[in-house]
């Protein structure tokens, strides 16, 4: 793959940067908005994927990289567990054990926001690990 058009690319540059401060967006709300970890965790994939269709996967794993990828996947895997299995000592699983702050305030909800960015990190890393894994399929297949 080497990427689309000089127009596509342009484009790309523009937009690149709201999709993923937008996506930030969702992740740190989640808690207190529409949206959450997951569908936050979504767009971040979907920018790196659109990264990818742009400016062709060598590029863009130069940028983000297949190694980032998997550390990112168990950073969010392990943040979420971590979580989960600290509350655990509360007396139940996920238990909350952060102070839950001001009520529509950022730091509020206790462990929800924490739990939404190690989502976010898991989901987006995974996604675009699958978009990689079929393009890689698609290209073994063609020859």
């Amino acid at each position: 793959m080497n990427g689309m058009t000089l127009i596509v690319k342009t484009i790309t540059r523009l937009v690149l940067g709201f999709i993923i401060v937008f996506a930030a967006n969702i992740v740190l709300y989640g808690h207190i908005t529409p949206g959450g970890g997951f569908a936050g965790g979504v767009m971040l994939a979907c920018a790196i994927i659109l990264l990818i269709l742009a400016f062709g996967k060598k590029t863009a794993l130069d940028i983000v990289g297949e190694k980032a990828l998997s550390a990112w996947d168990s950073i969010g895997a392990l943040g979420f567990l971590s979580i989960a299995l600290i509350g655990f000592s509360g007396g139940f699983f996920f238990t909350n054990f952060i102070m839950r702050g001001t009520p529509l305030r950022l730091i509020s909800g206790g462990t929800v926001m924490w739990s939404n960015i190690a989502i976010g990190i898991k989901v987006s890393a995974c996604l675009v690990a699958v978009f990689i894994a079929l393009v890689m399929f698609r290209l073994e297949h063609k020859r």
